[in-house]
This record gives structure tokens, C-alpha cells and sequence, in this order.
């Protein structure tokens, strides 16, 4: 239906003045300080703002074209060219995605399912809620992290939800729900965080303490750690019929890198040659877990508690010292030995050495150590010990005082 206009007419356009603006039917005509005219419109279209400048006068730009502009965006809704896959009669809120999400990645056996839902539950579906899931944009998104780190939380914490965000809006597009990816969504820049390791007697202490505590492979998980540098969760699913000990070597099939063989020290392989022979499972999980009934997994999917218990008992900062700590222990002594970052990658299991670059900056000791191999001093009898000539050009202060 055509528009009647009663006060954005011609007339009322040329009479605008310098800074007057006149606004009607969503179509803003505004007279700038050169004189030129500049249109721009501000309407809803199906629940959605559009706020565009369109052009200027000079540039041949009439209020037609802004008429225009709003009936083609206007058509795109009915036809469902906003984000609306064909089929599909109404628009998807982000709280209904959300839920359908999660329920697919039940049936088809998704990764962090329960961290996945808490993040969606308490702090993503809160804030996009009842908007569409097709129109949600990078402002939006920049909004919600503005508003989670007014309530405290870190970047850290933020960007794993925001990697929920963006494999829903992807899975949402593989799954035809949308028919384009909503917007881009920038993760914020993470402090690299304090590298803390372990002195030696503070390593032998820990152990100490491990074998002491009250849970039977508490010791072992901690020989682990500090015997191989891998990963909490990797060290917990490790099997003995994964092991070469002839060849110091352990398969991990499972790891944030992928599939490796990993090292081992031959202190660590004697200590599981001794415990294979002792176990009634000699190929079955090196951690298994305490109560076999009440998990599917078989092992032991967490060391925590015991792990919390012997640092106390050691005399150490339970929150400081985690069990990664152990694994930055180890990187940081296999620099510190002078091993060359490639090899220690291959260890530690990183994706990329400028992952493991970080270990080379921790401790000083062996950089200093290097520093002092190019130390070269100038001979007592080869330098100039006359004393220097006062410049004769003074400065104005000099001059007047």
C-alpha cells in the first residue's frame, strides 16, 4: 500500500534548515551543515530493527528510494529470506534452539554435554532468551560479554561460553534451522595466566605425601605427572595393554591433540612393570575406578580430592598447586635441561611449539646460565681512563645562572 505523507514532502524538505530533521513513516530526512540532505530510515520488520542510513540528496538519493528500501525489506520477511529455512512457519528463539541443541547432542553422543547445558541454562539462554536465533548480531553478542564481566566473570570463562555460542549457531546451520550463520563472534584476549612448577624437593615431598594418602593410586597418579608431563585426563585413561615398556612408549589414543605415542621415563616404566604383576586386570585401565558399577567409563575420571590431599600433607598451597601443576613441572625441568623445544613438544603432547615457547621464559636460572657463556670483558690496559672533556655548549640555565 502506497505511504501518504502529510509533513515529509518536497516542500517541507527544501524549507529544512541547517540541523532540522523531519521524520515520518520511519523515513528521516535531515539537512547537514553543507547543505546537502541526508535520508535514512528506522522501522521494525518482523521483530527486527533496521536502522539505515541510505544516502544523500547530492548523491541523488529522494525519498522514493527509502520507500523502496523498506518494502523490499519488508517483502524479504514474508518470504522468509530473514534467517527462516523454507518449511519452517515460525521464527526459532534462541531458548527453543538451545533446548533442541542439547537433546541432539545427547542422541548422537556430544563432547561436555554437562558443561555445555549449565553454560546455556544459567547465562546464554538467560540473556538471548526469547530473540530470534537467526538475528541475533556481534552487537548482541558484545553485550553479552560486557554483561558477564560486569558480574565477574573472567575472559577465561566468557570465551568457553562463547564457544558454546558459536557451535550451536553451527550446528544450527548444518541442521538446517537457519539458513545463514547469525554473525561473527570474537572471543576476548585471555591472560596467558603464571606458569607455576615445582621444586624438586617440593616434587619429592608431594610424592611423599601421595604415598601416604588414603587412596591407593594417588602415588601413581602423581608419578605420572611428573614422570611424563601429560594431561590429568589423559593420565587417568591410560590401559596397561597400551604400554611398550620394552620401548618406553604409551599410546594415547585419546588426547586434546589427537592420537600420540608418549615417552615415558624408565623409572615410570619400572614402577608399572612392578604394579601390572600385581593387578588382577594386567591389561585392562591403570586407574580404574573405585566404583565400577556406578560409571560406564571403567576408570577413574578424576584425581582431585586425593590429589588436594596430599599437596596439604606436603606442606604446600592447595590453590596453587594443581594437578597440571605437575605437568608444567615437568616441561619446565626438561628446559631447564637444555632439551630442545621440538623434542619437548613431542612429550607434552602440544599442538604447537609456541605452546610449549611460554616454559622457555618461567624459570631463569638456565637462561642466565646461558647468557654468562658469551660474557666477554675488555682488558684493564685497552680501555680509555682519561677522563672526558666537558662539553663546552651549555644549556640556557646554565647561561643565565
Amino acid at each position: 500500500m502506497t505511504l501518504r505523507f502529510s509533513r515529509l514532502d518536497r516542500k517541507a524538505i527544501r524549507a529544512l534548515k541547517p540541523g532540522e530533521k523531519i521524520t515520518e513513516h520511519g523515513i528521516a530526512a535531515e539537512r547537514l551543515g553543507d547543505g546537502d540532505v541526508r535520508y535514512s530510515v528506522n522501522v521494525m520488520v518482523d521483530g527486527q530493527r533496521i536502522h539505515r542510513v541510505i544516502g544523500r540528496e547530492s548523491d541523488g538519493v529522494t525519498r522514493s528510494q527509502c520507500e523502496e528500501f523498506i518494502e523490499t525489506k519488508r517483502t524479504d520477511a514474508r518470504e522468509g529470506r530473514l534467517s527462516l529455512p523454507k518449511g519452517r512457519k515460525t521464527y526459532l528463539t534462541f531458548a527453543k534452539a538451545a533446548e533442541d541443541y542439547l537433546k541432539r547432542l545427547e542422541e548422537t553422543g556430544g563432547k561436555n554435554i554437562k558443561a555445555k547445558r549449565r553454560q546455556l541454562n544459567l547465562y546464554l539462554k538467560t540473556f538471548f532468551g526469547n530473540q530470534r536465533l537467526g538475528a541475533i548480531t556481534s552487537f548482541t553478542v558484545d553485550r553479552y560479554k560486557k554483561r558477564r564481566k560486569e558480574t565477574g566473570a573472567c575472559n577465561g570463562t566468557i570465551n568457553r561460553e562463547l564457544a558454546t555460542l558459536s557451535q550451536l549457531f553451527n550446528k544450527a546451520l548444518e541442521w538446517k534451522w537457519i539458513r545463514a550463520h547469525p554473525c561473527k563472534i570474537t572471543k576476548l584476549q585471555e591472560s596467558k595466566g603464571r606458569i607455576i612448577a615445582l621444586s624438586d624437593d617440593q616434587a619429592e615431598a608431594l610424592l611423599q605425601a601421595a604415598v601416604q594418602d588414603e587412596a591407593p593410586d594417588c602415588w601413581l597418579f602423581v608419578a605420572f605427572g611428573l614422570n611424563t608431563a601429560m594431561r590429568h585426563s589423559e593420565i587417568l585413561r591410560t590401559r596397561f595393554d597400551h604400554l611398550d615398556l620394552d620401548n618406553l612408549r604409551l599410546h594415547v589414543p585419546q588426547a586434546k591433540a589427537g592420537m600420540r605415542d608418549q615417552p615415558i621415563t624408565p623409572e615410570l616404566a619400572d614402577i608399572l612393570r612392578k604394579e601390572r604383576g600385581m593387578r588382577d586386570d594386567p591389561e585392562g585401565w591403570i586407574f580404574p575406578s573405585p566404583r565400577p558399577n556406578a560409571t560406564k567409563k571403567g576408570y577413574r575420571d578424576r584425581m582431585g580430592t586425593p590429589f588436594r590431599r596430599a599437596v596439604i600433607g606436603a606442606g604446600l598451597d592447595p590453590l596453587q598447586i594443581t594437578p597440571h601443576v605437575m605437568r608444567h613441572t615437568a616441561i619446565t625441568n626438561l628446559v631447564k635441561a637444555g632439551v630442545d623445544l621440538p623434542t619437548i613438544q613431542k612429550i607434552s603432547g602440544h599442538k604447537t611449539v609456541a605452546m610449549v615457547l611460554r616454559y622457555s621464559h618461567v624459570h631463569g636460572q638456565h637462561i642466565d646460565a646461558a647468557i654468562r657463556k658469551i660474557g666477554r670483558g675488555v682488558p684493564e690496559h685497552q680501555r680509555n681512563t682519561k677522563p672526558r672533556k666537558r662539553s663546552n655548549s651549555l644549556t640556557v640555565g646554565e647561561q643565565t645562572g
